[in-house]
């Protein structure tokens, strides 16, 4: 009994001072990458010239962002309340803080393990893998230190329950950012990399990472604001609003049970140790890349699943009571391993279609034979095949997690899910740091062994890349699920409060109400647009880049001939001046339309619960397909560049390069974006819960 009660009245420091450790860590991480050394002059004028790409573009973005946000305030200021207000600027300012520390380090780290390339394989992984570590731990230690200390203070100033409501607007800062920061970076990312491939490799014969082509340093600079910057908001609020989708389902689920609260802060905080063993695992073990970096993903799991059993029995003794019927500590423990098996199963999935090793990326490598257009359609079709053993996995998980504790469960299994973020963010910063040592590589003419081992790593890092998008994808599914189980309870309180809703009466969503048919259609069509929108954002600022290059390249003649150098700062101004641009509408189209259907009074909460349920089942099916095929394009070309089908300057490269490129906005801006976006709109539901009903 005494246990329990040391638990439950600091459960909530435990995951403070865990997260705290986390960060400390990461610190430590980035001494070692500083202390190493970033090789000769060549390369670090490049690195450089990335770095100075990369901080420019942050910051126009920033200010950009800033504007909407500060308008997003006031209106919580004056139509909600000051509490969630000032939640909505914490959660923007560290899904911001986030992305940003974890792009520097990403800079810092991949000079260097461009030099580490040059000595051994084993000192590129470890120095590319720490460098993807901060971000990982980053992003997990803000998280949790931003909630949990916003709960507890705002608890003691304002009371409990008015703590856990206000913490939507922390949630809904982290998701609106986040979308900015993935639509912005994907759209900045590959506008460069399709522009520098068109032109580069398809009309001018130029490598990968040629310093002959204007468009390589925009390229270089788009693998950090994109796939560092852009996912490690994605994750920072996917796992903020997790923990605090868990906390609300408590709270309105199992308002006697503080246990219940403290509960997901307590996984939060376990997994951060797990993840820290992890990166300690990478650090200490030897053999090839990927079974290392897997090897680390199933040690941070296993210690995980380990502590979680006296941790769960000593909150929960006596178990507890939900919906009418006791629940055993072992049950709730159950609930919390699923969490864990379904991060491991999605890694597995998702490395099956997408690693050069497996018959889905060789089989379009194969259609590369035939043409261009064989391609396009075998990566399409391996991209909705791609969706069904993950859509019937989680279906199974939300099954099995229902069955051992109701709604409850299922916020738990996310939470555990989400708990491993740490490790799994790791392995993606991992992938734009090789593939930006392999380009320092190539630009700074380092031996062809060098370039070798980057090549190698850059492939593992391609897959790790789908692999943690897969991830995200999976785990924003049930984090949204639970944010409408939470919208469903909050609307049914909210409507007996104000006594629209007699205390006897049910709200319930039928499907035989017509509205709810109009609302699924509505939320159904809601990720297609929003992918319509960003896929055209990307096709235009290519476009815009292919003309720039083409321009130099006959204004000077020389650049091919390596006698005039390309002006890198032009493309590097374009895109970013179009991903700023193109972002605004598709980033605030999920908060217009939740409004739009709240306000029109035909609607209302039936039709807005249908545009909840809709924008998950068709937002989930859009975001595996594209993030897996996109992945399984790019892998295709890498395996035909390994001197499979022709090899490099085949007939067979040629249609793989135009299947990467059709791929690239696919797996890079559209796909992954679907993420915040599904949970922005289920955010902004709950908000506006209190305003318009």
């Amino acid at each position: 009994m005494f246990l329990a009660l040391t638990i439950l009245d600091s459960g909530v420091p435990m995951s403070m001072l865990c997260a705290v450790v986390g960060l400390i860590f990461a610190f430590l991480l980035i001494a070692v990458i500083l202390r190493s050394s970033p090789g000769n002059e060549r390369m670090r004028e490049i690195s450089a010239a990335v770095q100075e790409g990369a901080k420019a573009y942050l910051k126009r973005q920033v200010v950009t962002i800033s504007v909407i946000a500060v308008i997003i305030f006031l209106l919580l200021f004056f139509f909600k309340d000051h509490p969630t207000a000032i939640g909505f600027v914490i959660g923007a300012f560290c899904s911001l803080a986030a992305g940003y520390i974890g792009m520097r380090i990403a800079v810092l780290a991949n000079v260097r393990a461009a030099q580490a390339a040059s000595h051994t394989r084993t000192a590129a992984l470890r120095m590319a893998f720490n460098g993807g570590a901060v971000t990982g731990l980053l992003v997990v230690g803000l998280a949790l230190l931003a909630v949990a200390i916003f709960y507890t203070v705002a608890g003691k100033m304002l009371g409990h329950d008015m703590a856990i409501r206000s913490l939507v607007g922390l949630a809904l800062g982290g998701s609106l950012i986040s979308v900015f920061a993935r639509l912005g970076g994907g759209i900045y990312t590959k506008a460069a990399d399709v522009g520098a491939d068109l032109v580069g490799k398809i009309e001018s014969g130029l490598e990968e990472d040629d310093p002959r082509n204007p468009a390589v340093i925009a390229d270089n600079v788009g693998d950090n604001v994109g796939d560092c910057a852009g996912m490690a908001a994605d994750v920072f609020e996917t796992y903020a609003v997790s923990l605090i989708g868990a906390m609300l389902v408590g709270v309105l689920t199992l308002a006697t049970q503080p246990a219940a609260i403290v509960y997901p802060f307590v996984l939060g905080g376990i997994s951060v140790l797990g993840a820290i063993c992890g990166v300690l695992y990478v650090n200490l073990a030897g053999g090839k890349p990927a079974s290392v970096l897997m090897g680390a993903v199933v040690t941070s799991a296993i210690i995980s699943a380990i502590l979680f059993w006296p941790a769960t029995h000593r909150l929960f003794p006596n178990g507890i009571m939900i919906s009418g019927i006791a629940r055993s500590p072992t049950q709730l423990y159950f609930a919390s391993v699923i969490g864990l098996i379904m991060t491991a199963v999605v890694v597995v999935i998702t490395n099956y279609y997408t690693s050069m090793r497996y018959q889905p990326v060789q089989n379009i490598a194969r259609a590369s034979e035939t043409g261009h257009a064989t391609n396009i359609i075998a990566g399409l079709a391996a991209g909705q095949h791609a969706t069904a053993l993950p859509v019937g996995f989680i279906g199974i998980a939300i099954l099995l997690s229902f069955h051992f504790a109701g709604l409850y469960g299922i916020a738990i299994a996310v939470m555990s899910m989400l708990s491993m973020a740490g490790i799994i963010i790791s392995l993606d910063a991992f992938g734009p740091i090789t593939d930006n040592a392999g380009g320092i590589a190539v630009m700074s003419h380092l031996p062809k062994e060098t370039r070798g081992i980057t090549d190698e790593l850059d492939a593992v890092g391609n897959t790790m890349k789908a692999v943690t998008k897969g991830y995200a994808i999976a785990s924003a599914g049930l984090a949204a699920l639970v944010l409408f189980g939470s919208y469903v309870e909050e609307l049914r309180a909210h409507l007996h409060s104000s006594h629209k809703l007699a205390s006897d009466q049910f709200f319930q969503f039928s499907l035989q109400d017509p509205k709810v048919i109009i609302g699924l259609f509505i939320g159904g069509l809601l990720p297609y647009i929003f992918t319509a929108f960003s896929m055209d954002a990307v096709g235009k600022a290519a476009g815009a880049v292919v003309r720039e290059v083409r321009r130099q390249l006959q204004a000077k003649p020389g650049i091919l001939r390596g006698e005039d150098k390309p002006e890198y700062g032009t493309c590097v101004d374009i895109v970013t001046k179009a991903a700023l641009r193109e972002m605004i509408i598709p980033a605030l189209l999920p908060l217009v339309v939740v409004v739009a259907v709240a306000v029109i009074p035909q609607l209302g909460p039936v039709v807005l619960g249908g545009v909840l349920v809709g924008t998950i089942v068709t937002g989930l099916f859009i975001a595996i397909a594209m993030t897996s095929g996109g992945a399984a394009w790019d892998n295709a070309k890498k395996f035909i560049e390994e001197g499979n089908y022709g090899g490099k300057g085949s007939f067979a490269h040629a249609a793989a390069v135009t299947g990467d490129t059709v791929g690239d906005p696919y797996k890079d801006t559209a796909g992954p974006a679907i993420n915040p976006m599904i949970k922005v709109v289920n955010i902004v539901a709950i908000l506006i819960i209190p305003i318009f009903f």
